[in-house]
């Protein structure tokens, strides 16, 4: 049995995060059906010899439990923006209850502890900026193009130094 377990852990694939990512935003879009707990179950398993820290911990939990049917409808409006490269418009709340709308030129989506995130060019306020889908209130998809952006340099969660530095490059 533990050749088993080690052969296993030798041959499980291991794939980059941005690849992870990826795979977790498109089991947002499956919702609860029976193939969705199959790649749950999968998704957790990429981490089975991982000994995560408590924020990868979290992050994971959340990668892992399905949204919820409103959330999972923005996360798909926005994974098509990102492919058409589209300008969304979201009516958004901040964490003070303060609603805004804005036009943002979406890279990515991500998760970050307990909460998933669009990521974007944000053209009110003219910078990078993490839009959590639960502060949502709705979001479309624009015919305005939007411009490319690389998606290694909109990391919102780094700290300032080092995403400065990162983009001089």
């Amino acid at each position: 049995m533990a050749e088993n377990a080690t052969l296993a852990s030798r041959t499980r694939p291991s794939l980059p995060a941005p690849e992870v990512a990826a795979l977790a935003l498109s089991l947002a879009h499956l919702g609860a059906g029976p193939q969705s707990a199959t790649a749950r179950r999968a998704l957790r398993r990429l981490f089975d010899d991982l000994d995560p820290a408590e924020t990868a911990g979290t992050t994971l939990d959340t990668l892992a439990r399905p949204l919820d049917p409103a959330t999972a409808h923005r996360a798909r409006t926005a994974a098509g923006a990102i492919t058409a490269r589209l300008v969304v418009r979201l009516h958004y709340a901040d964490a003070r209850g303060d609603v805004t709308v804005r036009e943002v030129e979406p890279v990515t989506c991500l998760v970050h502890r307990d909460h998933w995130y669009l990521v974007g060019w944000c053209r009110l306020r003219r910078h990078i900026r993490a839009f959590r889908f639960d502060r949502m209130l709705a979001l479309e998809a624009t015919e305005i193009p939007a411009r490319p952006h690389r998606a290694d340099r909109f990391l919102p969660f780094q700290p300032r130094a080092a995403r400065t530095a990162h983009c001089r490059r």
